[in-house]
């Protein structure tokens, strides 16, 4: 089980920390990553990390301002938004897949377990 935190409302160029907080499992055998979606959208990756930590991926449009992080001492992983700007609005999910690499594709079909998400919200 996902239970995704730490969404709100900021203003543009601000920073916010989502956090993912897991249960049952061995957190540090998986995968986890996150996801966002905006109203009318599909679904598009954010970010994955190994299940170590020590690799991660981002998609193209948050390298740079985003960071994804896990601690596997407290089942949690986090991402890290930085320079957050209106088009970063939508809903973030966190997501773990059963394999302990990053997403190779960033697909969703790469992840077969999901939180309820967080919603984000930049104003201009």
């Amino acid at each position: 089980q996902l239970q995704a935190s730490g969404g709100g409302l900021v203003q543009a160029g601000d920073s916010l920390r989502l956090s993912c907080a897991a249960s049952g499992g061995t957190f540090s055998n998986h995968g986890m990553g996150w996801f966002r979606q905006a109203p009318g959208e599909k679904r598009w990756y954010v970010a994955s990390t190994s299940g170590s930590g020590i690799t991660t991926d981002y998609a193209d449009s948050v390298k740079g301002r985003f960071i994804i992080s896990r601690d596997n001492d407290k089942n949690t992983v986090y991402l890290q938004m930085n320079s957050l700007q209106p088009e970063d609005t939508a809903i973030y999910y966190c997501a773990g897949r059963r394999a302990y690499t990053v997403a190779r594709f960033g697909h969703v079909d790469e992840f077969e377990f999901w939180g309820q998400g967080t919603q984000v919200t930049v104003s201009s």
